[in-house]
């Protein structure tokens, strides 16, 4: 799946407040905590001039079982937040699969789910809108060697690229309000192909957000480099080198 997934919100105490309790069967407190929080694979940071708010974006979390779905709804309607839709099965989707939806602070759609081949505690799937599902195929299948995604299914309104070691998707829909700002970084093997990474988006013409090297105030040996896809998501291929 993703290495990780941010988004920036408009109020971080209460994006803190409600990811704390969305994920807290699994992770109850940030795994790290900054000026920007982490929960695992997911993280959040304040709107800034750098960093505009994320909205229109749909993600999935795993859960280990449907009663545990359930228990996270009743959980999240009961502390305030809107029902995005009870839980249920959702056939449509995929045998087995079991899921429940509110909205976070920002309206982003944050779901509970479980299939037969959920990671508890990680993001399962993600689901943007985009207009131009033409320029969004063309730029995911340039990297795509590079980032070990491939494409799964390309319909006339959605496009799903899944990943190489099977674990996770992410879903692109055509829609009239796109899904905008949201980070997201792919892992690699190593310094050579995060450079390949960048090499190979810059060179079909996409915009560079930053360069292959180290970014240490993330961690030592973090080495990473970033694009920007045609949604203005920025897409990052990232080494983690803990020697």
């Amino acid at each position: 799946m993703f290495d990780h997934l941010d988004i920036a919100v408009s109020d971080l105490e209460a994006s803190r407040r409600f990811y704390s309790l969305a994920l807290g069967d699994a992770t109850p407190e940030p795994t790290a905590a900054n000026e920007w929080l982490e929960w695992g694979d997911f993280g959040i940071t304040p709107v800034t001039d750098d960093h505009p708010l994320t909205q229109h974006l749909h993600v999935a979390f795993a859960t280990a079982g449907r009663d545990a779905v359930d228990g996270w709804w009743r959980r999240m309607v009961d502390a305030g937040y809107t029902s995005d839709g009870e839980p249920g099965p959702r056939p449509q989707y995929s045998a087995g699969y079991y899921g429940a939806f509110v909205l976070d602070p920002d309206g982003n759609s944050v779901e509970s789910v479980h299939k037969e081949d959920s990671e508890p505690g990680q993001i399962d799937h993600v689901w943007f809108r985009t207009t131009d599902l033409t320029a969004t195929r063309r730029f995911y299948g340039t990297i795509a060697p590079n980032v070990g995604i491939e494409l799964r299914a390309d319909e006339s309104e959605r496009l799903t690229f899944g990943f190489s070691d099977r674990r996770g998707s992410f879903t692109f829909v055509r829609g009239d309000q796109p899904s905008v700002h949201v980070h997201f970084a792919f892992g690699v093997n190593g310094q050579d192909a995060v450079a390949a990474f960048h090499e190979t988006a810059t060179a079909a013409g996409y915009l560079s957000n930053g360069g292959p090297g180290e970014r240490p105030e993330y961690h030592a040996g973090y080495y990473g480099a970033f694009v920007f896809d045609p949604n203005s998501h920025n897409v990052e291929a990232v080494f983690h080198d803990r020697r």
